[in-house]
């Protein structure tokens, strides 16, 4: 138990208690998101991207699995009627499916095997165990649409596991943003190459990337997706990890 406060503590100020980053986030995100918009997250954490969007003027639909992180959500947004809450996750096609806790560490709670594996090699993991695992409901990104219409942004946070969010997408979204993992670099640009491939037909994707939580745009343009690939190769060695963002460069119809 006192595990378990520890990291939602931990993660309530990580997400909640840095100064000035509300406010830079805010900038970023006004970039993609407008009073009115839709907007998923994937992986909402303890809510960290809804309170933003929130402030946006944004309607948010936060899609989050983790038991603990649950009744944070619903403590701090389950009375908000433009915020719904989707217990489990988001994947290639619905069911159920196993989740891997880390229950001092549970922004890092993976449904990838694969990626843990990864991930371990990387020194900053290597405080990181797995302790625990919880079978949760699956929905995929098509179906969130079916329910609730076509989010203005989406963001993916997965924790490796997102190729398989985006392989449950059938049409290019205007923008997103999903994870990037140096030590998980093959995961990294398998989510990359499913985005290019959505993106195709409405004219591709330009790039943009944000190192761990700084809430500002590391590239001083965006990028096609050979020059990120690049840019992504250089910055391995560091392994810092972080967020790229992909918007469309004519907005869906």
């Amino acid at each position: 138990m006192l595990l378990r406060a520890y990291g939602i503590a931990r993660s309530l100020i990580m997400y909640y208690g840095v100064p000035g980053k509300h406010r830079r986030a805010s900038r970023l995100y006004g970039e993609f998101l407008q009073p009115g918009d839709l907007a998923f997250d994937i992986g909402a954490h303890v809510g960290g991207r809804v309170r933003v969007w929130r402030h946006l003027g944004a309607r948010v639909i936060a899609v989050e699995p983790q038991p603990d992180c649950l009744r944070v959500l619903r403590l701090f947004y389950g009375r908000d009627q433009d915020v719904a809450i989707v217990p489990g996750a988001a994947g290639a096609k619905p069911g159920r499916a196993q989740l891997a806790l880390s229950t001092a560490t549970p922004t890092v709670s993976s449904m990838s095997p694969d990626w843990i594996k990864s991930v371990t090699t990387d020194s900053s993991f290597a405080r990181v165990r797995w302790d625990n695992s919880v079978e949760i409901e699956v929905t995929t990104l098509d179906d969130l649409i079916a329910a609730h219409g076509v989010p203005a942004f989406c963001k993916i946070d997965v924790e490796g596991f997102e190729a398989d969010v985006l392989a449950g997408l059938s049409r290019p979204l205007p923008a997103l943003s999903f994870e990037y993992v140096p030590s998980a670099h093959d995961a990294t640009l398998e989510a990359l190459h499913i985005v290019e491939r959505l993106g195709a037909p409405a004219g591709g994707y330009t790039y943009n990337y944000s190192p761990i939580e700084t809430m500002r745009f590391a590239a001083p343009r965006w990028l096609d997706a050979p020059a990120l690939r690049r840019q992504l190769e250089r910055i391995r060695p560091r392994g810092r990890s972080g967020d790229i963002y992909a918007r469309l460069r004519t907005p869906a119809p």
